[in-house]
């Protein structure tokens, strides 16, 4: 896995993720810690609603982005999106009421959804051969859990001895850091775009729609034609139904339930990604005897068994039993998350040809935070109104829904293996009149 870092551009490119997720790390914390104060008890509920903001925002911007994003310099992008969200993070500290926090969260993650689609489009450019972008997912995946592993392990340190709004200033540094990393790294060329030419203009003299957003609503029929995509997005569902409960509710769970200190909140959020980084050190070699269904089918199935555990465990009186079982079960959750998200770039990438990669990416981004803006609000305002234990039952059903769905959308007999489905050639076929040669990728 690590031998894909002797590539100098993915080297430049994934240390600028590193930094820009250890800084995002820092917002987790101090956000949490910022509604608790402005809200108290209410926490949940401002937190759910700030990341339903932030889920809204990728859901709306990231297709049309994705449309757009070869028609931006890929690098000029990058580094504008990574200077805007530094400037946003700046302010957080400032603010002294709700409403400003939803403000701010909305235009930082207006960034957000312009960068992130872009740069995950880059990295299979970047890493053509399967075995590398297989390790490269293994490594995003690892970096992502800096977000939740090692930047909460920071924030409990630095709260020691700094106050939490320092915390944003981390995060801004860490924006401004990729911003570097990317603008001196060199980019592969984009592909040009074919031409579908001036769509007709409909009887009665009305305007075409856009061709931004024709592009930006191909993009989501491409991912929804392929039996495999749907099953990834029923995927996406279940881990954002258990990441939902973790992020919205581990600091009422942590504070109010169990009494525990504000040091013990990213230790909580600590355990769920030692999780998650355990399984993405161990899952290229697994993906090299097994198949993406097998991994990620499985591992969806624990996520409500383990909301499952939570739910029951909060029915009863805190005891001294209850923080170990809370961290217990949120490595669990990290664990099985991190198995159902790492191969889904493979998932994607082998269901549609190279050129489609950025729209597919960007479709795929907005659908699958879809799940997280319903999640996101559900787990908030149930904690709020009916208890911790009632927010755990119901995302577990809507986990078990949606890995119940994913084992049925996605047939045992067609595992990702980088060949494209009918449907996805069909589907591509149709928007591009002039196709050309699909990414090949060697068997595994």
């Amino acid at each position: 896995m690590l031998s894909v870092l002797r590539n100098p551009t993915y080297r430049r490119l994934f240390g600028a993720q590193v930094v820009a997720l250890t800084g995002t790390g820092l917002a987790t914390v101090a956000l949490s810690l910022l509604a608790y104060d402005l809200a108290g008890a209410n926490a949940a509920a401002v937190l759910g609603t700030a990341l339903a903001i932030k889920m809204a925002a990728y859901v709306l911007l990231a297709p049309l982005v994705g449309a757009l994003a070869d028609r931006v310099p890929r690098r000029a992008l990058l580094v504008s999106m990574d200077l805007a969200r530094a400037a946003v993070v700046l302010a957080l500290p400032f603010v002294t009421r709700v409403w400003q926090v939803y403000v701010l969260i909305l235009l930082l993650q207006a960034a957000s959804a312009a960068f992130t689609p872009a740069f995950q489009a880059t990295i299979p450019q970047v890493l053509p051969d399967e075995r590398d972008y297989t390790g490269a997912l293994s490594l995003a995946r690892l970096a992502y859990d800096l977000e939740s592993l090692a930047s909460p392990a920071l924030a409990a340190a630095l709260l020691t001895v700094v106050p939490y709004a320092w915390l944003f200033t981390g995060t801004a540094a860490g924006f401004v850091a990729s911003a570097l990393l990317v603008r001196t790294t060199a980019l592969p060329d984009v592909d040009p775009a074919p031409d579908l030419g001036p769509e007709p203009r409909p009887a009665g003299g009305a305007a075409p729609r856009p061709r931004a957003y024709a592009r930006a609503v191909s993009g989501i029929r491409l991912v929804l034609a392929a039996p495999r995509l749907r099953a990834l997005l029923a995927l996406d569902l279940a881990v954002a139904a258990a990441g939902a409960v973790v992020l919205v509710d581990t600091v009422i769970l942590v504070r109010d339930t169990l009494g525990r200190p504000t040091g013990d909140v990213p230790l909580a959020l600590g355990a769920y990604g030692a999780g998650s980084m355990a399984v993405a050190l161990l899952l290229p070699r697994v993906l090299e005897r097994g198949d993406d269904r097998a991994v990620m089918v499985r591992a969806a199935f624990v996520l409500p068994a383990a909301l499952g555990l939570l739910a029951l465990g909060l029915t009863a009186t805190p005891g001294a039993w209850s923080w170990p079982v809370l961290l217990l079960v949120w490595l669990v959750t990290g664990a099985a998350g991190s198995a159902v998200l790492t191969p889904g770039g493979r998932v994607v990438r082998g269901s549609v040809r190279s050129g489609d990669l950025p729209a597919a990416f960007a479709a795929r981004f907005s659908l699958s935070h879809a799940c997280w803006l319903l999640t996101y609000p559900l787990a908030g305002w149930l904690a709020v109104t009916t208890g911790p234990a009632a927010s755990a039952a119901v995302l577990t059903a809507v986990a078990l829904a949606g890995a119940v769905g994913a084992a049925r959308l996605w047939p045992p007999a067609d595992p990702a293996t980088g060949r494209r489905t009918p449907a996805a050639a069909a589907a591509s076929a149709a928007q591009v009149p002039a196709p050309e040669a699909p990414a090949s990728s060697p068997t595994r």
